[in-house]
């Protein structure tokens, strides 16, 4: 069965940030993952880690004013800078943290802006993220997003993301698939899985509708856990849900499949 990681920005929300390491320990899991960890000083968070026997699996770079609703900041001309000091910062953390991939939100395009010049800017900062964070020896990766989640989000299926990757021209620079994501924009995500597996370094999941923990929506979940050990993804599966009640009582699935 794949290795599962908590993501405690959605798992074990009925207790304070900081506890949710311990109860993701407590539950079974191995690693976590989480949106950002900068609100946080760098040694407690490593000392949770080391204290629960976790491993740090993933972070984002900071992502702009997320309580003002931005979702990135890596297409903006205007915010080059901004990119370029939370590279430095996250590999600060993720140093620290040992934690080896982060992940790159793209943003959410103005509607009706021309695309050319948010185009140029992601490829320019992508290009220099993955310059940075492979001298730190940390991946980076890249995530398509549906746009029923956030609309106007400017990476938003597999070949886009393939497409960049190519013109970025890294050999650090990696795709992080989320099953959720791309059941809504494309579907067909066992064959996504597998056609895309040499450049794939992390999988998140939730099921759909709903975005919930696997079991409470149309995706067969039994079925995509085999079929990921069977094309051979060593990598992490990220649990990326909203439990439809609390996180203990949707853990059936995650039991079952240990």
């Amino acid at each position: 069965m794949p290795k599962f990681c908590a993501n405690l920005t959605m798992l074990f929300n009925e207790v304070d940030f900081l506890d949710r390491f311990e109860a993701a320990s407590n539950a079974g899991f191995t690693g976590v993952e989480y949106l950002f960890p900068y609100d946080y000083d760098a040694d407690k968070l490593a000392g949770l880690l080391k204290q629960h026997n976790l491993t740090q699996v993933l972070h984002n770079l900071p992502a702009g004013d997320w309580g003002a609703g931005e979702r990135g900041i890596a297409i903006f001309p205007d915010r080059i800078k901004d990119f370029h000091d939370g590279v430095r910062k996250a590999i600060a953390y993720a140093t620290t943290l040992g934690c080896t991939q982060v992940n790159c939100l793209a943003g959410i395009m103005p509607e009706g802006d021309d695309d050319n010049i948010y185009h140029a800017t992601f490829i320019s900062n992508l290009r220099y993220a993955a310059e940075k964070l492979k001298e730190a020896g940390i991946k980076l990766l890249i995530e398509p997003i549906n746009t029923r989640d956030i609309p106007g989000f400017y990476l938003t299926n597999t070949q886009q993301a393939l497409d960049i990757i190519a013109e970025v021209a890294s050999d650090n620079l990696f795709l992080q698939y989320d099953i959720y994501h791309m059941q809504i924009m494309e579907g067909d995500v066992a064959r996504g899985m597998e056609e895309n597996l040499g450049v794939i370094e992390h999988l998140q999941l939730a099921d759909n509708p709903g975005r919930n923990e696997p079991g409470t929506g149309e995706l067969n979940y039994p079925f995509l856990f085999q079929h990921i050990d069977k094309i051979g993804y060593d990598g992490w599966v990220g649990c990326e849900y909203k439990p439809a009640t609390t996180t203990e009582e949707g853990l059936g699935w995650f039991n079952a499949a240990k």
